[in-house]
C-alpha cells in the first residue's frame, strides 16, 4: 500500500468522466497481484433510465453489476485507495481522458479533446446510448454466458460466425421485456423452458432477469437429450447461476412442479409445443412463448380430397406442409385464447434466418370474465368449424377438451 496518493484528485476525474459523455472507461495495470486483471464501465439504458454497467474481468470469468453514477465513482474509487491499479483510461464521446498512477503515488491526468465531435450529436448520441439496432446486450461488452458459449470474444466483440445467434438472443430479449409488466412483482418468478436445448436463450433470459435487473428466479431448462442437461448444468455452476438448473425429461412427462409463472418453449418439435402450452394453461402461468418447429401432425391429417375448393392448392406437397404449419399455429393461438389469454403470433427472427421464426406470445388477460366467457365460447365454435373443415383433429385440441 502506498502512503501518499492524491485520491480527490482521482475522484474529481471520475465526476467528470462518469456521466453523459462516456463511452467506455477501462481500469487496467494491477500494481500488485490481483484475480481481477481489468475492470470496465459503460453506460447501458435500462427501465428508461441511464445506468453504468461495470465488468470486472479475471482470467476465465466475468462479473458484471449495474450502478447508478455515485455508485459507480465510489466502487472505482476504493480500487485507487489502495491502490490497485496504475491506469485508467476513459473514452468520451468529446475526447479521451487517461489517469496514471505511478509505484510512489503520483497521480498523473491527461485529456485530450476531439477534433471533429459535434457537441449536439454527442448528447444525442448518450441519450439513446445502447441504443445500436436497440440490442439488450451490446456488441463490445462482455457477457460471461456469451463468452463461455463462443458467441463473444473475452473482450466482447461479436463472433462474426454466431452474429446470427447474437441477434436472435436480443431479438427474444425484446420480447420477454415487454412481457415484464405481467411477472415482475412476483416474489420469485417460476419459469420452465421445454425443449432447451443447448440453452443459449435459457442463459439469456437467466441473465435478463437475474443479472440485469436483479429480480428472483427460479428457472428449469428441460430436455431430453442427457449429454446436453449435463454440458448446461456445468456450464451453469461455473458462470454461478444459482437459480437455473438443467434437468432432463420429456415434455409430456413431466410433472416437476405445480405452477408457473412463464412457460417457453422453443423449437420443440411437434406436438411437443402442444403438451407444453397445455401444461402451462393448466399451470395458469401469466406468460407462454413459444417458437413451434416442425408442425407434422396436421400434415398428415388434411385431405385435399376431404377439403372442397382447396384440392388445387394442396396436390403441392411443400404449399401443404407450409399451410399445415400456420394452421396449427393459427389454431394453437385460438386455444390460447380460449384459455383467457392475449395473444399475439409474430415474427421472431428474419426469415432469410430461418423458416421456422413465428413467435406465439400469450399474456394472461384481465378481462372481466363475462367479456372472456362471451369470447371463449365463440372461439370454440370457430375451432370446431376450422378442424371440421380441414379435416384435423389437432392434438391441443384434446388435451384441452375442447
Amino acid at each position: 500500500m502506498l502512503d501518499s496518493i492524491d485520491i480527490k484528485k482521482i475522484e474529481d476525474a471520475l465526476k467528470e468522466i462518469i456521466n453523459e459523455r462516456l463511452r467506455v472507461l477501462t481500469i487496467s495495470k494491477p500494481l500488485g497481484h490481483s484475480d481481477i486483471k481489468k475492470i470496465q464501465l459503460r453506460p447501458i439504458k435500462l427501465n428508461g433510465a441511464i445506468k453504468y454497467q461495470e465488468s470486472r474481468f479475471s482470467e476465465n470469468k466475468v462479473y458484471h453489476d449495474n450502478l447508478d453514477v455515485n455508485q459507480a465513482i465510489i466502487k472505482l474509487l476504493e480500487v485507487f485507495k489502495e491502490p490497485e491499479y496504475g491506469q485508467l483510461e476513459a473514452e468520451l464521446l468529446d475526447g479521451k481522458m487517461h489517469v496514471l498512477v505511478s509505484k510512489k503515488g503520483t497521480v498523473t491526468i491527461k485529456a485530450k479533446q476531439s477534433k471533429d465531435t459535434n457537441c449536439n450529436a454527442a448528447v444525442n448520441s448518450v441519450q439513446g446510448h445502447n441504443r445500436t439496432k436497440n440490442y439488450i446486450l451490446s456488441d463490445g461488452t462482455p457477457v460471461d454466458f456469451l463468452v463461455a458459449l463462443g458467441v463473444q470474444m473475452p473482450d466482447g466483440k461479436v463472433v462474426k460466425a454466431k452474429y446470427d445467434k447474437f441477434r436472435q438472443i436480443n431479438k427474444y430479449l425484446e420480447f420477454v421485456k415487454d412481457v415484464l409488466p405481467s411477472i415482475k412483482d412476483k416474489d420469485v418468478i417460476k419459469i420452465v423452458d421445454f425443449g432447451c436445448g443447448k440453452s443459449y436463450l435459457t442463459f439469456a433470459l437467466y441473465y435478463y432477469l437475474k443479472v440485469i435487473n436483479d429480480f428472483k428466479v427460479d428457472i428449469i431448462g428441460l430436455d431430453l437429450k442427457s449429454d446436453v442437461i449435463d454440458t448446461c448444468n456445468k456450464l451453469k455452476d461455473k458462470l454461478g447461476y444459482k437459480e437455473l438448473r438443467f434437468m432432463q425429461g420429456n415434455i409430456k412427462d413431466y410433472n416437476g412442479q405445480e405452477s408457473a409463472d412463464m412457460v417457453v418453449t422453443l423449437h420443440a418439435c411437434d406436438t411437443a409445443t402442444d403438451y407444453a402450452i397445455a401444461k402451462a394453461i393448466g399451470w395458469n402461468a401469466s406468460v407462454i412463448m413459444t417458437v413451434p418447429c416442425c408442425q407434422h401432425e396436421l400434415n398428415g391429417q388434411i385431405k385435399a380430397k376431404n377439403v372442397d375448393g382447396l384440392e388445387s392448392v394442396l396436390k403441392y406437397g411443400i404449399i401443404k406442409e407450409r399451410m399445415s404449419a400456420l394452421i396449427t399455429d393459427a389454431y394453437r393461438g385460438n386455444c390460447l385464447e380460449q384459455a383467457g389469454y392475449d395473444v399475439q403470433i409474430m415474427e421472431f427472427i428474419d426469415m432469410e434466418h430461418t423458416p421456422k421464426n413465428i413467435l406465439i406470445r400469450a399474456v394472461k388477460s384481465n378481462k372481466k370474465m363475462t367479456t372472456k366467457a362471451a369470447a371463449g365460447s365463440q372461439s370454440i365454435e370457430e375451432l370446431k368449424k376450422l378442424t371440421e373443415y380441414m379435416n384435423v383433429n389437432p392434438t391441443l385440441g384434446k388435451l384441452l377438451e375442447l
